[in-house]
């Protein structure tokens, strides 16, 4: 049943689309108040990184389990489960905060168990679009997930959480606590959706499962047999180490180099989401009159440009400038490289080679956060987005000639769903 609004894409993808904003509002109000949060505790710029680090840390532990995980479960249930137990963790961080009882260790501890409540949530639900969504829609459908991401969550959500954290500490992490909670009603509202536990790959004896790590193999043996998918995987792993080591102390930044408060600082996350609600409304376009290699390369131009940018500016409205810019490329390369990947992962692989796609990818981040505040100790705050320029100029180099060939050779080999079986 379509729904007004939505264009033909259903009933299913509408009360998914609703969770994901509402969530990703929530999600946005706390990124801008964790860091607040964790700034107002000590000012020690590795602390700060530590902080996004921890966070991270689970998608290198934990997401190759959780992609077995979410293909023998169903997905829906799962969502809703883990939404509601990181509505209850969220919780009780506003309770701490409330008492004045957050610590560092209380905050890590927290943001750690989030981190892997997020690594079953989000590969899950990235899992599910293909399943309520025709193919030849997924570029529309990703766009409107992209799209409310950087008005909710980077537009909206961000100075928000700035503000309420100015009016009461707490209470930004309350809200997304309630975020959590409605989010798991809409995903429990979904009808006949195929998210079923997927049929063991490669078990020739009905009735008996492989091991976890037999499962784990065969959808890290998928996407490194699968050219496109492995190029996609190790390029964004490293665009997000040289991101996040600038973006971890980004906060720091705003304050030291720029000369902003936390309005203006919440006010400076926003900024990114304007360009990237621009970028999730031509993303379709481009993808029908562009080839995809060109927009991951044009994509690669402007992220190494963004940390020039940044490192060069010392005044607010100039990286804020920036932003907007990488905001629009963040948002169309987001939408080409998920496209890609829902056409071509088989069903029964979505959440292990999904798994291992995000384990590289927020891995990466993990990585840069580890980064971000020993430079800026070292060499000051701008220190983080020099070292990223010229590991960006690296990279590009490195993925120009592949993204070009492994995009040109077309669809997936059917052989590679039987990889590893």
């Amino acid at each position: 049943m379509a729904v007004p609004g939505l264009g033909g894409l259903g009933r299913n993808f509408g009360l998914l689309w609703a969770a994901n904003s509402v969530s990703t509002l929530g999600d946005g109000v706390v990124a801008a108040a964790a860091p607040l949060l964790v700034a107002s505790v000590s000012d020690d710029p590795v602390l700060v990184g530590l902080a996004v680090f921890v966070q991270q840390l689970p998608w290198l532990l934990f997401s190759l389990v959780s992609g077995v995980v979410i293909d023998r479960l169903d997905k829906q249930r799962l969502i809703v489960a883990v939404d509601l137990l990181r509505g209850g963790l969220t919780a009780l961080l506003a309770v701490t905060v409330w008492s004045g009882d957050a610590s560092i260790p209380v905050v890590y501890a927290i943001a750690f168990l989030l981190g892997t409540g997020e690594t079953l949530a989000e590969n899950a639900a990235a899992t599910m679009v293909p399943a309520v969504v025709a193919a030849d829609a997924l570029p529309s459908a990703n766009s409107r997930l992209h799209g409310s991401y950087f008005v909710l969550n980077k537009f909206a959500g961000r100075p928000l959480g700035a503000a309420l954290f100015v009016v009461a500490a707490a209470l930004p992490f309350g809200v997304d606590a309630s975020s959590f909670v409605a989010s798991a009603l809409l995903v429990a509202m979904m009808r006949g959706v195929r998210s079923g536990a997927a049929a063991p790959a490669g078990d020739a004896d009905e009735g008996q499962r492989p091991s976890v790590r037999a499962d784990i193999a065969v959808g890290v043996r998928w996407l490194w047999h699968e050219p496109t998918i492995r190029t996609m995987a190790l390029a964004l792993c490293l665009m997000n180490v040289t991101l996040t080591s600038g973006f971890s102390i980004l906060v720091l930044y705003a304050r030291d180099r720029l000369g902003i408060g936390d309005i203006g600082f919440g006010l400076l996350l926003s900024a990114s989401a304007v360009g990237g609600v621009f970028g999730a409304l031509w993303a379709p376009r481009l993808q029908s009159r562009f080839r995809a290699a060109t927009l991951l390369r044009v994509g690669l131009i402007v992220e190494t440009c963004t940390h020039v940018g940044l490192g060069l500016s010392s005044l607010a409205w100039v990286s804020a400038a920036v932003l907007v810019v990488f905001g629009v490329h963040s948002s169309v390369f987001a939408g080409v490289e998920t496209t890609i990947r829902q056409r071509r992962v088989p069903e029964a692989l979505r959440g292990r080679v999904q798994s291992v796609f995000m384990m590289l990818a927020i891995g990466g981040n993990a990585l840069g956060a580890l980064l971000g505040g020993p430079l800026a100790r070292w060499r000051g705050v701008t220190a983080p987005f020099w070292f990223a320029a010229v590991a960006m100029a690296v990279v590009t180099a490195m993925a120009w000639a592949p993204f070009g060939r492994n995009l040109a050779s077309g669809p997936a080999s059917p052989h590679l769903a039987e990889v590893g079986a």
